[in-house]
């Protein structure tokens, strides 16, 4: 089971690119745990804008196959972390620049992911309940 801890260095390892800007997390929260990963989810969303912005496409799937795994074998923190804080954060179009846009990440994920990609769409467009069925 991955654990929270565990989350930010596997897309870390997907994306090396993000490592500086993970380091500069651990240390500024580092005499004042927990580290807030809802926060660094959302500089990792804007990372992969980023990304997909100069066509980083084999690190996008590299990440989403991540972010796949966390959906599938995450704790229940991590799951919920996955869907609410990145890939809501992805859906944000406050968080894109030009050049990219929320759906322009649709063909990068994975079953499981697609899903709560979905479910999220439901949930703000429909309001839909976004609890799993």
């Amino acid at each position: 089971m991955i654990e929270a801890s565990r989350m930010i260095p596997l897309l870390v390892e997907a994306s090396p690119s993000f490592a500086g800007t993970w380091e500069e997390f651990q240390a500024e929260y580092a005499d004042d745990p927990p580290i807030p990963y809802y926060i660094v989810l959302g500089s990792f969303a804007r990372h992969l804008c980023d990304l997909l912005a100069t066509g980083d496409h084999a690190t996008l799937r590299r990440v989403f196959s991540v972010v796949e795994r966390l959906h599938l074998e995450g704790d229940s923190f991590v799951q919920e972390a996955a869907t609410v804080g990145l890939l809501e954060d992805l859906q944000n179009a406050n968080m894109h620049g030009p050049g990219t846009s929320p759906d322009r990440f649709e063909p990068f994920l994975l079953p499981e992911s697609a899903r709560w990609w979905k479910k999220l769409h439901g949930f703000w467009r429909e309001d839909r309940p976004l609890a799993d069925d």
